[in-house]
């Protein structure tokens, strides 16, 4: 009984790094290989993002009283702030110990001075940002990675780099959702051309040169017509006739 207690106050205590986790979780599985290849951000900066929202969620815990409810997204620097705090004075401070993170370029305070969601609350808008994501990969016009999601009282908050019809296009599939009250896009909008660079480049093909092997005949036959034109025949040389001593 006493392990299943540690593991439970593990798993809640847990709760705000997963949720900062979430872009890159679908229904509780990781996104494949595929879907990070399609990121449009370097592996350097997710990774960097991952530590901004891990370390700006550890420092508003330590820093404010535990009657707040606060997550935290980072989107290439950009972090987002969302929940639920007591005061305006609670919402000021959260933004404050935010911005002081390392590399932090830009705070969206989107934090609501009312009383807490209950846990059933942040179970449904864990479905809706289910949904939102799986309604992103079924779009066969978008790339569902290039986009991190989160979603408070079901409301859903958009972030990523995408251009502006990929902008409207997540917007209404976001807004037609079930479950989505309302869609807040934080996106950074960029050229088509701007696009093409970050989308992963294919391979070269392989170019495979033909080099016909040499064929060997009798030298004194004539060269049958299967050998192809201009194939390199190597032609035995016929040795001479040995000469007799008289």
């Amino acid at each position: 009984m006493k392990a299943t207690k540690t593991a439970l106050c593990v798993l809640l205590a847990s709760a705000p790094l997963l949720q900062a986790c979430a872009p890159i979780l679908i229904g509780g599985a990781a996104i494949s290989g595929a879907f990070i290849a399609t990121d449009r951000r370097t592996s350097g900066s997710q990774l960097e993002d991952q530590q901004i929202a891990m370390r700006a969620s550890s420092r508003i815990r330590q820093q404010m009283p535990e009657r707040n409810h606060i997550d935290t997204l980072s989107y290439n620097r950009r972090l987002l702030l969302t929940g639920e705090v007591v005061s305006e004075a609670d919402k000021a401070q959260a933004a404050q110990i935010a911005a002081g993170v390392d590399n932090v370029v830009q705070v969206y305070n989107e934090l609501a001075v009312m009383p807490n969601s209950s846990f059933s609350d942040r179970t449904a808008d864990t479905m809706v940002t289910t949904r939102v994501k799986s309604a992103l990969v079924d779009a066969k016009d978008l790339y569902a990675n290039s986009v991190a999601i989160t979603t408070e009282r079901g409301i859903v908050y958009l972030m990523g780099r995408v251009t502006e019809r990929e902008a409207g296009r997540i917007t209404d599939l976001a807004s037609t959702t079930q479950g989505v009250r309302k869609v807040v896009t934080l996106f950074e909008i960029i050229t088509p051309e701007d696009l093409q660079r970050t989308l992963p480049q294919k391979p070269p093909t392989a170019q495979v040169r033909y080099t016909p092997s040499p064929y060997t005949y009798n030298a004194n036959q004539p060269l049958p017509s299967s050998v192809p034109e201009n194939a390199p025949v190597v032609r035995p040389v016929q040795a001479p006739a040995p000469v007799e001593n008289r």
